[in-house]
């Protein structure tokens, strides 16, 4: 049985128990981690004094083989009987070097190892999940684009309310994603603090260079308190609520689409790629992707309510309990990393019926507001004018019609001050859209501009990222 403590004990611990409180189900996925810590911190021992040159060497040989093993073999490391990441690590070196492992462990405690592990991988994945928002929004500024003057209905309280463009909606979630982007940045930042070299809880006694071990694990530098240091979790908590707040969006977007594509609405066409059917009803074509995206959120909301609870009651330093922070790596953030990787097959596969949303766009009486704006272009105050649009729409609605098709007669005494306009064409859905052209409106021309501030922004973001490889690209784009 692979212990990293045990000497005052005379008796072995209960086999069930022992199974019980294992972490390494879950912390296994920090061995990557576990490795660059640990030959980060021969390197450090190194430094101090501890470790000679060549016993830092074979460490790290050692350290580097063992996960190339590990990557070449995922099996490798089933079967163990170590309790954690940490002691497999340790077994596997003894294993390889003999007693020199026992040397690696001096001036660190499994306090500060997965403190500083946890904060490794948390970046790794915070990266990888920027990057597949990035993606989301590339794939949704494509899909504005295109749509950027198609006409849409504009609902608040679920009630038809004035009428906006396809590609306005879509660059709605674009802009909340990009707020969740720097959610994921930020957190990423207040995660770049080096706990290595705290110990248990009251700091190193070892002439560690807590400054370049920093460095050498590519963090701006070492905590500043021990203490603070082992126990601290905010960077995971703040991960969890980014990631929750990313699927609430996703989830805001499921729901809309859903809608949409309801046979009532019929403005948005799912392809059979994402769409089931009924193991009953023969016509049905169901919306299970959105519908799954946005059930999954509650799993998101419920791994940072879990995580919080968690840390409101624990005395400093470390606590047993914060054993529990794996879980929410792999069912708080790995699931929304995926969330969005199936959201952008989604986004593929979706079509605008554009005659369903053009007409729609046009009936409900969503013009009412432009009415208004009319009449106090023409001199009446606002609220006068309000009323007396609201006067014209009741009239339409007891005639069974819009407001620009009542007759001239009845319009002339309704809003005599209009009389000398064509309100057929000023009340149009197309008229209605171009006027909103200031910044952050739904205007064609505006949506476009938009688009093209966001593609400007993405390919110079892209020009900058090492991992793009322009020539690939243009080649898929061929």
């Amino acid at each position: 049985m692979t212990r990293l403590w045990g000497g005052r004990f005379e008796g072995q611990p209960d086999a069930r128990f022992f199974e019980w409180q294992k972490s390494l189900p879950h912390d296994v996925e920090l061995l990557a981690a576990d490795v660059t810590g640990s030959v980060a911190w021969t390197k450090a021992l190194a430094g101090a004094g501890v470790l000679s040159a060549d016993e830092a060497r074979r460490l790290s040989e050692a350290l580097q083989a063992l996960f190339q093993r590990a990557q070449e073999d995922p099996g490798s490391c089933a079967g163990t009987e170590a309790e954690d990441v940490h002691s497999l690590v340790e077994g596997e070196l003894v294993k390889a070097v003999g007693d020199l492992a026992k040397r690696l462990h001096t001036g660190r405690s499994r306090n500060d190892q997965v403190a500083t592990d946890l904060k490794l991988h948390l970046r790794e994945l915070l990266v990888v999940l920027d990057e597949r928002l990035r993606d989301l929004q590339v794939l949704l500024v494509d899909l504005a684009a295109r749509t950027a003057d198609l006409p849409l209905p504009g609902y608040t309280h679920m009630q038809r309310a004035q009428p906006i463009t396809a590609g306005h909606h879509a660059l709605a979630y674009v802009e909340m994603l990009e707020r969740d982007r720097t959610r994921v940045q930020d957190c990423s930042l207040r995660a770049g603090t080096c706990p290595l070299g705290s110990g248990a809880l009251a700091g190193t006694a070892y002439r560690v260079d807590r400054e370049q071990l920093a460095r050498d694990l590519g963090f701006v530098g070492p905590t500043r308190n021990s203490l603070d240091a082992v126990s601290d979790r905010d960077h995971l908590a703040e991960a969890l609520f980014a990631c929750s707040l990313i699927s609430v969006h996703l989830s805001r977007l499921a729901e809309d689409w859903i809608f949409f594509s309801t046979h009532e609405a019929g403005f948005l066409e799912l392809s059979d790629a994402i769409a089931t059917g009924s193991s009953l009803m023969p016509q049905k074509k169901n919306p299970d992707g959105f519908e799954l995206l946005r059930g999954k959120c509650g799993r998101a909301i419920g791994e940072l309510t879990g995580l919080l609870a968690t840390l409101k009651g624990l005395p400093m330093a470390y606590d047993r309990d914060l054993q529990e922070d794996k879980q929410a790596l792999s069912l708080g953030i790995h699931p929304v990393i995926e969330q969005v990787e199936i959201a952008m097959i989604l986004v593929r596969n979706v079509r605008y019926r554009e005659d369903r949303c053009r007409a729609a766009a046009g009936k409900g009486g969503m013009n009412a507001t432009d009415l208004a704006d009319l009449l106090v272009q023409s001199g009446v105050p606002f609220r006068t004018a309000h009323e007396r649009a609201g006067a014209v729409v009741l009239a339409a609605l007891q005639h069974g019609c819009e407001i620009q098709e009542l007759s001239q007669g009845l319009l002339a005494d309704l809003v005599p001050e209009l009389a000398r306009l064509d309100l057929s064409e000023e009340l149009s859905v197309e008229s209605v859209l171009a006027r909103r052209d200031g910044i952050g409106g739904t205007a064609p021309a505006r949506v476009r501009a938009e688009v093209e501030r966001w593609q400007e922004a993405i390919v110079a973001e892209l020009a900058e990222d090492p991992a793009f490889d322009q020539d690939e690209d243009e080649d898929d784009e061929r």
